[in-house]
């Protein structure tokens, strides 16, 4: 099976998409994650993606691309995946509806979650990562137990550039513009699933479950 875990930055794709990995027992590919391992390993790819990222701005989709594609084809997608923060744009959808039908396969479901963008804004401004082992935490949801200190390894936190409030608000128009065509794309193939993502992380994971249980629309 392949979905597609879609929503706003801050929304909790990631999170969701943690979950329903362990459940599903599928690799969960994240294209953040991707991008970071890239940057932080030096490749071209992270070297050529490094300024978008600094200011809040979609990655070119030749960069996005070229790693997924290649992370496809890995031995561990055979059952399938799902894929969080990609695609992003409706190019990203075609390439890759097109690269799964060359293997006799498709997406499944698109996994919306829609979250208040106030919400979004406090959830990112608010997050923090250790520098030394990436541990992350929340001023308000989830601080450390000694300000600005990691609480497993004593770690300086810090805040990443793109979690800045005037560069988080810079995403958000961003996302809108770029991945409402996306959702409408998926919509009108029936696999688009809109889920309240404001339910708390508990809340959220049942109301995808469900989702995925549900027939697709015809």
């Amino acid at each position: 099976m392949h979905i597609i875990m879609l929503g706003a930055p801050g929304a909790g794709k990631g999170t969701q998409a943690d979950i329903l990995s362990q459940e599903m027992k599928l690799p969960h590919i994240a294209s953040g994650d991707l991008l970071r391992r890239a940057l932080e390993e030096r490749t071209d790819i992270g070297l050529r993606a490094e300024s978008y990222m600094d200011k809040g701005e979609l990655v070119p989709d030749e960069l996005t691309i070229t790693m997924i594609l290649e992370r496809i084809h890995r031995a561990d997608c055979a059952r399938g995946c799902i894929f969080d923060g990609f695609p992003r744009t409706l190019h990203q959808a075609e390439v890759l509806e097109k690269a799964l039908g060359e293997q006799g396969k498709t997406i499944d479901r698109a996994i919306y979650l829609e979250v208040p963008d106030e919400e979004l804004v406090k959830r990112l401004s608010g997050r923090r990562l250790c520098r030394t082992c990436q541990t992350p935490y929340h001023v308000i949801g989830s601080p450390p137990k000694t300000p600005g200190k990691c609480d497993r390894c004593a770690g300086v936190l810090y805040q990443r550039s793109d979690d800045r409030e005037e560069t988080v608000r810079g995403r958000l128009a961003v996302f809108c513009a770029q991945t409402a065509p996306v959702l409408d794309y998926y919509e009108n193939q029936g696999k688009l699933v809109r889920i309240n993502g404001d339910l708390g992380i508990e809340g959220v994971a049942r109301e995808i479950v469900s989702a995925l249980k549900a027939p697709t629309s015809p």
